[in-house]
């Protein structure tokens, strides 16, 4: 089943350059909302699966990963972090081994790790 996107490529892809020109505290806040979600939306569709849940609190959540779906409470695979973790990661400026390290995110369940999928290539 193909990811429904909400955010189209151009908008996406403008608030994504917003976010590597500019510090975060510069960075109006609907601007790093939809580059949040647009990377989440990218996400879910190069990944697609309901194996892991990705949240980016206030921002956004996603499923991805292909495996077991999980359809009531808390999923056994939860991945959360903050919107300058999450951009970092989707970018490439941030790798998946220096988030974890540096404890700029927690990772729950067998399932919860997205190194085999990030950087995103259309957040490159």
């Amino acid at each position: 089943m193909a990811v429904k996107r909400r955010i189209d490529a151009a908008t996406g892809g403008e608030a994504v350059r917003a976010w590597k020109a500019a510090d975060d505290a510069a960075l109006p806040r609907p601007v790093l909302a939809t580059a949040v979600r647009y990377l989440l939306e990218e996400l879910s569709e190069v990944a697609e699966g309901n194996s892991v849940e990705v949240r980016v609190p206030p921002f956004g959540v996603t499923q991805c990963i292909p495996g077991p779906r999980h359809t009531r409470g808390t999923p056994p695979n939860v991945i959360e972090m903050d919107a300058a973790t999450w951009l970092g990661l989707a970018t490439g400026r941030l790798s998946w081994a220096d988030a974890v390290g540096q404890s700029r995110l927690t990772a729950s369940g067998t399932r919860a790790d997205l190194s085999e999928v990030l950087p995103l290539a259309a957040a490159r």
